[in-house]
């Protein structure tokens, strides 16, 4: 019989990866701690409405990418492909967003059927960021400077850039459309397929081609600038003015729209030229009627999300993984006989209950004192803590380096602790 595998495009972490993704996980956690944002947690089914209303019926994901099924109560539902739109939900459902600011951050697995690729998966994991309730450009300021935090923890600032764009209005929005269909309508054979689709559904995704001939042609596409008001400008200047003062390089890219219909006003992406094709490694915008359209009161909405998988690659790929990483035990405890195997136990018990940050592997399954040693060695832990009947019978133990410098030491059972603490910092 064939054994089971895991699904296309969904795929397992394994134990010499979690580190990895713990330590990175640990870093956007702090950063989101420093600023005051608290974390919400979604359930990864949604009604399928959800999605189709605010992320937009035209778009990628709901026409093609979305994992959508029938319950047994014959009711749509979907696994969420992003993390917004649950979130507004979740907020608004619970109410708070109502006469309340709130800064919210939350984390987990989203899908897309999509074809599977490096660092773009079908089962693939975001942080999000989300801030209800602020209408100007100082708080899209504090998502951004976020980021940037982030990414000099990180050791990444130096490859990624921050790309800039602000959509204006709806009603603004509306005017350009109007005149960019017809626009495109004049010259929709020069269009890539995919363009020449979008003219009729989403022509504002026309901007974000990547086709060479289609972005020669929006060279002489209307300006989307000539269509903004005072507002929407003044949001915009104001925005890059504290981002200039906070010392956050970035580029403003006229042609960035992003692929979800709920923004507006300010969007903006990190990319980098080190992952190939998939170079966007964080997004967002703000998304001001978006609440309203889900059915809330109105409410000023603003916020990103990240992908883990890209950023965990850019670390692999820039050689900044920390290389504490790849120790998993500091004390390996060795012992021979029944009554050596007991003290040892209780020993690691103790130096667990006493020193917590020291991780500590007990030896199970028996062996001979050669073979403990071997795997001791193989664990590759700092230390190997040894008791043997000589040992037990002098209440002492002996403690051995098995890393860099150092003899091994005979030292009492009471005096253990201090002795290892001293040979692993």
């Amino acid at each position: 019989m064939a054994s089971i595998k895991a699904i296309r495009g969904m795929y397992d972490i394994l134990p010499e990866q979690t580190p990895l993704w713990q330590y990175f996980e640990t870093q956007v956690k702090q950063v989101f701690a420093q600023y005051g944002y608290q974390e919400i947690r979604m359930p990864m089914v949604e009604r399928t409405e959800l999605f189709c209303r605010s992320i937009g019926e035209a778009t990628d994901v709901v026409e093609k990418e979305m994992y959508t099924f029938t319950d047994r109560n014959d009711e749509s539902i979907t696994l969420r492909p992003e993390g917004t739109a649950s979130c507004v939900r979740a907020a608004e459902e619970h109410g708070l967003t109502y006469n309340q600011v709130q800064r919210l951050w939350y984390h987990g697995p989203m899908f897309r059927y999509e074809r599977p690729q490096k660092g773009r998966q079908r089962q693939f994991h975001q942080f999000g960021a989300e801030v209800y309730g602020l209408d100007g450009p100082d708080v899209d300021a504090e998502l951004i400077i976020m980021t940037a935090r982030l990414w000099q923890r990180l050791g990444i600032s130096d490859v990624v850039t921050l790309q800039l764009n602000t959509l204006g209005s709806s009603a603004e929005r509306a005017a350009y459309r109007a005149d960019l269909v017809i626009f495109l309508n004049q010259h929709i054979d020069n269009l890539d397929a995919d363009s020449q689709r979008r003219v009729a559904t989403n022509p504002l995704r026309v901007l974000d081609s990547k086709d060479p001939k289609t972005q020669a042609l929006l060279d002489s596409a209307p300006d989307f600038y000539n269509y903004l008001g005072d507002d929407s400008l003044q949001h915009f200047e104001r925005l890059k003015s504290l981002l200039d003062g906070a010392g956050v390089a970035y580029e403003v890219n006229p042609r960035l729209v992003r692929g979800l219909d709920y923004y507006c006003k300010t969007v903006f992406e990190w990319v980098t030229d080190r992952l190939g094709a998939q170079g966007t490694v964080c997004g967002g915008g703000r998304y001001d009627g978006l609440i309203e359209q889900l059915g809330g009161r109105p409410t000023q909405g603003v916020g990103w999300a990240m992908g883990v998988e890209r950023l965990i690659l850019l670390l692999q790929e820039m050689q900044l993984v920390p290389a504490e990483l790849s120790q998993r035990v500091d004390v390996y405890m060795v012992h021979v006989g029944d009554a050596a195997a007991t003290a040892s136990m209780l020993l690691a018990e103790q130096l667990r209950e006493q020193m917590p940050a020291v991780r500590v592997l007990w030896h199970c399954g028996g062996g001979s004192f050669k073979n403990q040693m071997k795997k001791a060695d193989k664990s590759g832990a700092k230390v190997a803590i040894i008791i043997g009947e000589d040992e037990l019978s002098a209440g002492q133990v002996q403690i051995k380096p098995l890393r860099g410098q150092g003899q091994a030491q005979t030292v009492s059972t009471v005096a253990a602790n201090g002795a290892v603490q001293a040979l692993i910092q």
